[in-house]
């Protein structure tokens, strides 16, 4: 089991920025593929960024691209997502996910149902 808990969400004005971290405790000795989802009030959770175990490749939504940026240090256990020039559609609560790598390290996985633990989710709120 791996345990994932949010940080770094809260109330910021239109173009400022936040950094969301997602800390992994548990069975952190495997190698596990990262995403950051996110959901807003009335909406499906969607993807925002996912990262592999390598950290070599990403993904990003559209809205999000040039904006975000997805980070990770493993020996930290810990992925993060950098958040710049946010507005207001970013208002939503962030979720961090994990799926367990069995082969490729650099494998970036982008659909819901491919992740194996999720955290509690953080607000990030911005207003206008």
């Amino acid at each position: 089991q791996v345990q994932l808990v949010e940080s770094g969400g809260g109330l910021v004005q239109a173009g400022g920025s936040l950094r969301l971290s997602c800390a992994a405790s548990g069975r952190t000795a495997s190698s596990y593929a990262m995403g950051w989802f996110r959901q807003a009030p009335g909406k499906e959770r969607e993807t925002v960024a996912a990262i592999s175990w390598s950290g070599g490749n990403t993904y990003y939504a559209d809205s999000v691209k040039g904006r975000f940026t997805i980070s990770r240090d493993n020996a930290k256990n810990t992925v993060y997502l950098q958040m710049n020039s946010l507005q207001p559609e970013d208002t939503a609560v962030y979720y961090c996910a994990a799926r367990k790598i069995l082969y490729d390290s650099r494998a970036v996985y982008t659909a819901e149902y491919q992740y194996d633990y999720w955290g509690q989710g953080t607000q990030v709120t911005v207003s206008s």
